[in-house]
This record gives structure tokens, C-alpha cells and sequence, in this order.
């Protein structure tokens, strides 16, 4: 996906256009985790389909709950989907700056290849 550290740097349009792919993916991570949350409080924690949504965009954005669970099987959902929801923003973290990163450290070695050269 991304040029090798001895190719020239790619274009401008080419970066933006891997930072739209990496904000598609996102946006694709979130939807499917937002479905499952939804799905999960609304099935396991017995919400309404608007309040399990409340519930999972809440804790999705490190919010916290709204509504407390009342069954065993739903707090062990409310469980797993916090920590699900950490490990997901992580990714989704790295998906959106990896382009940007990549840039940034390719730039860097080009420019140390250039000093080492004029030494």
C-alpha cells in the first residue's frame, strides 16, 4: 500500500487519496462496531433499539453507560463491548494516522539520506 523507503515519496494526490481510503476504513470500523454494540445491548441487555444505540455510540466514544443492566447477560456484553471499544479506538487511531505517519517518516529518511550524501 505504501512505497518503499528507497522509492520517491508519492505525490500529494496520492497521499490524500490514502488518507480518504484510511477515513473510509474508519468510518467502516465504526458502523460495524456501532452495530454490534447496538445489537448486543439490544438483545443480551434487553434496551430498545434507540437506547441500545444511546448505549453503544456512548461507550464506543469512551463515554460511559447510560442505562445500567439488569441481566447477568447483559453486563458480561457491557463488559466485553468497554473493552472491545478500547482496543477499537486504538485501531481506529493507527487506520487514520498511518498514511499521515508514513508520509512523515519517509520525508524524514529522504532528508536524512540527502544530509548523509552532502557529508
Amino acid at each position: 500500500m505504501f512505497e518503499h523507503n528507497r522509492q520517491p515519496l508519492a505525490s500529494r494526490t496520492v497521499f490524500l487519496l490514502r488518507l480518504f481510503y484510511s477515513f473510509l476504513m474508519t468510518l467502516l470500523v465504526i458502523i460495524l462496531s456501532l452495530g454490534l454494540g447496538t445489537w448486543g445491548y439490544h438483545s443480551l441487555g434487553g434496551l430498545d433499539w434507540i437506547d441500545a444505540l444511546l448505549n453503544a455510540s456512548m461507550i464506543l466514544t469512551g463515554m460511559g453507560p447510560v442505562n445500567t443492566m439488569q441481566t447477568n447477560a447483559g453486563k458480561l456484553f457491557a463488559t466485553f463491548y468497554c473493552l472491545f471499544s478500547g482496543i477499537i479506538f486504538l485501531t481506529m487511531m493507527a487506520i487514520m494516522l498511518a498514511p499521515a505517519y508514513h508520509r512523515f517518516m519517509h520525508r524524514f529518511h529522504i532528508e536524512d539520506e540527502a544530509s548523509a550524501s552532502d557529508s
